[in-house]
């Protein structure tokens, strides 16, 4: 299929997405792999390092608040184009920057800010791009997007380590490179792919409207209990694995986050495949059940193998509730257009940060008993379940 054919075929608008949450995906776990790397080559504290997470998903954040205002002035195209070009010049610029600024460290923050801005664009984005595709199967095509940045995820973590296990860690930059090509790839791709419109300007709903609706609030909710109880697990998995399993450091690097991610993966792919054939809201409820039955076999049960089991139940029962939210706020709210997506994701990103800080905060409280910080985390896909419910009622009043 030539140029013309990418120009008007929507399934090449949908590929590109793809390829879009698989940035995402590296953009968020190539780097926490080389931590210790980075410790020991450039004589970097831990607790300036743990400040590369704080400033990724920060400025993440701030370029979601920025794209409720500034996307859809500038428009999808340009806005999906320059947010590759940032990933792939942040995960370049981590093998580069270090060596061309006076201080390694200032090196790592600016690359991180560069594609920490391309991430939180890409977040934004995606989503409505692909809700706006002239496809039949909303609900499926969302579930779907979303699972590749669990494959993502799975890719990263798996190809990073056989790369070092073959080339030696020393080759990290060189990774770091290889990684950038597929942003760069992608945002010459989505320059050619055709984009939809997801609301007219006419038709979109003004801010203060969303900001009075009762279901926007709800929605909001939603996704920040979806972001905590994903992230509660997701961000303390290869540390239960190491201490729950008593297994090696790596094995638990790779055990636990795999794990967690292929099972997350599943869950989405499944909803995509039966979504004709399964109710949206029961499955998000069903999978609220099964992340509290998940969180207590993995924090209150003795048998680390069950605990293990648990983990990886978390991350099936969560698969859905991000996307299954982006795609109940597109039918409750079908003017809410780029802004309500925006907000959503900056609501999800809040969660994401707030879950795994409440796990590390009990556990410290309990002397560093993860278990017990896990326990508390159930507060989150619990709430959820109480916040489908009123969006149960809320609809049919409505």
């Amino acid at each position: 299929m030539g140029d013309k054919g990418i120009r008007t075929n929507y399934n090449h608008t949908i590929y590109a997405s793809y390829l879009g949450y698989i940035t995402q995906a590296i953009v968020n776990n190539f780097a926490p792999l080389l931590f210790l790397t980075f410790q020991n080559m450039f004589h970097i504290s831990l607790e300036k390092i743990s400040l590369l997470v704080t400033v990724n998903f920060g400025v993440q954040l701030l370029t979601d608040m920025l794209a409720v205002k500034y996307v859809d002035k500038i428009g999808y195209r340009i806005s999906a184009v320059f947010a590759h070009i940032m990933s792939a010049v942040g995960l370049i610029g981590l093998a580069v920057f270090p060596y061309i600024f006076p201080s390694e460290y200032i090196g790592l923050i600016i690359a991180v800010v560069c594609y920490a801005i391309g991430g939180g664009l890409i977040e934004v984005l995606i989503s409505p791009i692909v809700e706006a595709c002239p496809t039949e199967r909303k609900e499926a095509a969302m579930s779907l997007l979303h699972s590749f940045y669990c494959w993502g995820q799975v890719f990263v973590v798996v190809f990073s380590t056989l790369f070092f296990s073959v080339t030696g860690i020393k080759n990290w930059r060189v990774l770091a490179c290889i990684w950038a090509l597929i942003p760069l790839i992608n945002s010459f791709y989505f320059s050619k792919v055709p984009i939809a419109v997801l609301v007219d300007e006419a038709e979109k709903m003004p801010l203060f409207e969303m900001f009075k609706n009762k279901l926007f609030w709800l929605f909001i909710i939603l996704m920040i209990c979806s972001g905590a109880s994903e992230h509660s697990m997701s961000q303390w998995a290869s540390a239960f694995a190491e201490s729950g399993l008593k297994v090696s450091k790596t094995i638990g690097d790779l055990a636990g986050p795999c794990l967690f991610a292929t099972f997350m993966g599943i869950s989405r792919v499944f909803y995509s495949k039966y979504s004709e054939k399964i109710s949206l809201h029961r499955f998000m409820v069903g999978s609220g059940v099964l992340c509290i039955t998940g969180y207590l076999l993995a924090s209150l049960s003795s048998n680390p193998a069950v605990g293990f089991i648990g983990v990886g139940i978390i991350g099936l029962s969560v698969g859905i509730l991000w996307p299954g939210t982006f795609s109940i706020a597109a039918k409750g709210i079908p003017r809410g257009g780029t802004a309500m997506f925006a907000l959503l994701a900056l609501a999800g990103d809040l969660g994401c940060s707030a879950g795994p800080t409440v796990v590390g905060m009990v556990s410290g409280a309990y002397n560093d008993d993860l278990r017990k910080g896990i326990l508390y985390a159930i507060l989150f896909p619990f709430l959820l379940l109480v916040g489908l419910s009123l969006y149960k009622k809320l609809k049919v009043r409505t």
